[in-house]
């Protein structure tokens, strides 16, 4: 698959949202909230793609880039993994947000709404992937050793798992007394971020290059980061642990599959 005009480029940049807007259009063909079984497994599923992810697409690529190091072949990518953790942990502690079914807002004292920090946790575990989108295409548009086809393979892994975030976002808004047009909206723009960050990172590339393989790490890092503080805990949480962890298998191996079936 070669990338060879500018909507090409602007599918891959878009994927990532659409997937999250499709899935806030839930509001307005389903009556309810997720049933927690569905809830867990979709959190599940949404973790073992960002694992697959940062793994096949970030790790992988990053170290075989830096495979002229010989033995520490492995610095880089070590290095940017432990950044972008960082770096999250960072916006973790800067940023007031609050998690889905958590009645306590992490960060700062603040006054926002609470539908405001709900919005805001998810869009700052999205930045992330877009930074991820953003690195690979600017990878491959270098010629850094990535196809197109690496690059459309986790954005579709991403969009696919940001449907169901989209829902997770927008249906308990509506549940919660907001409208069906007001819960698209705030599910939505829980996914703008993501072409955003990728659009930020494909244009601070050129100054990165030297940097490629820690910049790839670095947003597998950061991914890895929300895996383990967010989503893994709440799909592990209480009742149904089982269907999150029959979700992470699920995401995990489909993640794989599309990246070697269109690598």
């Amino acid at each position: 698959m070669q990338m060879n005009s500018f909507p090409q480029l602007l599918l891959l940049l878009s994927l990532p949202f659409i997937g999250t807007m499709l899935g806030s259009a839930c509001v307005f063909v389903l009556k309810d909230k997720l049933n927690a079984i569905l809830q867990k497994s979709l959190l599940g599923f949404a973790s073992g793609v960002m694992v697959a992810a940062s793994v096949w697409s970030l790790i992988i690529p990053a170290i075989e880039q830096s495979s002229s190091m010989g033995k520490l072949a492995f610095f880089p990518a070590a290095l940017g993994i432990l950044l972008g953790m960082a770096f999250l942990f960072l916006l973790d502690k800067l940023i007031p947000h609050l998690h889905m079914n958590s009645e306590e807002a992490e960060g700062p004292k603040s006054h926002l709404q609470k539908i405001t920090m709900l919005v805001l946790a998810v869009t700052l575990h999205n930045f992330p992937e877009g930074m991820a989108v953003g690195a690979v295409a600017a990878a491959f548009l270098q010629g850094q050793a990535l196809s197109y086809a690496d690059a459309f393979s986790l954005a579709l892994g991403i969009a696919i798992q940001n449907f169901p975030e989209g829902a997770i976002i927008s249906l308990p808004l509506k549940s919660s007394g907001g409208s069906r047009a007001k819960s698209f909206l705030y599910g939505t723009l829980s996914g703008a971020v993501e072409p955003i960050a990728a659009i930020l990172t494909i244009a601070l590339f050129r100054l990165l290059v030297p940097a490629m393989p820690i910049l790839l790490a670095f947003a597998a890092g950061a991914m890895l980061f929300v895996v383990v503080e967010e989503l893994i805990p709440e799909a592990s949480e209480g009742k149904h642990s089982n269907a999150g962890t029959a979700g992470f298998g699920a995401g995990f191996v489909l993640m794989m599959i599309l990246d070697v079936a269109l690598g």
